[in-house]
């Protein structure tokens, strides 16, 4: 039996992830700040999920981590799914500001304690839920693309780390597309995807130990695109 921590699980890709894994007979611990939403989870599994309400960017998270990983007795794979973005026409500070908050500082402090707890265990699994815009800046939503760009970079700068230090730690960044929920907003979407399908290839890359993966798998080639564009044409796009 796996042991599971998953931070942002109360809807969309954490909560498929989270049903998934517990369906499959391992111990999930899951967070998020709608408590109610959680409990309704956790009774579909009520001997395989263990909750825990709080909000990421509160100073208190690392304890609440360490006490979900107290009460689980370990973690083996941590994954931070939290995250918020919202593209807008018009350049909204604060919204910038709350996508920082959550992507990035949020992100280090947890992931951080996790990669710490991993260090003195010897091995474990963290995932980080980063996205295509990850590749370039995009003027609808500045600050998420920015953010996401660091998770990419502090998850590859982690696995270096970890082989440094002589752990097995590995580090999955996965980069989703479009996805079809309540919180994905954005213009011109396609090659939309369900929670549920992205869920189901985001478990096969954290079980195959990729380092980054594309989901869904046909956004590899979009990913290599983004790369390609010189900015003279990508700034008329994004």
């Amino acid at each position: 039996m796996t042991r599971i921590i998953i931070i942002g699980a109360s809807s969309g890709i954490g909560k498929e992830l989270a049903l998934r894994y517990a369906e499959a007979g391992n111990l999930v611990a899951i967070t998020g700040r709608r408590n109610q939403l959680l409990k309704e989870m956790q009774q579909c599994y009520p001997d395989r999920i263990r909750i825990s309400s709080f909000d990421v960017r509160d100073k208190a998270a690392t304890n609440y981590l360490e006490q979900l990983v107290n009460e689980m007795g370990g973690m083996d794979i941590f994954i931070y799914n939290a995250g918020f973005g919202e593209p807008s026409e018009a350049f909204q500070l604060e919204k910038e500001i709350l996508s920082t908050e959550i992507n990035v500082n949020g992100c280090v402090a947890l992931v951080g304690a996790a990669f710490q707890y991993f260090i003195q265990q010897g091995q474990g699994q963290i995932v980080l839920t980063s996205s295509v815009a990850a590749i370039r800046g995009n003027s609808w939503a500045p600050a998420y693309s920015a953010s996401k760009a660091f998770l990419s970079n502090f998850a590859e700068g982690l696995n270096i780390k970890a082989q440094r230090l002589g752990k097995k730690i590995v580090v999955t960044e996965v980069r989703p597309g479009f996805v079809n929920t309540k919180a994905a907003q954005g213009n011109r979407r396609f090659w939309v995807s369900t929670p549920q399908k992205v869920a189901v290839q985001m478990m096969r890359a954290i079980e195959r130990e990729k380092r980054v993966a594309y989901v869904t798998r046909r956004w590899w080639f979009i990913g290599q695109l983004l790369k390609l564009i010189p900015y003279w044409l990508y700034r008329r796009m994004a």
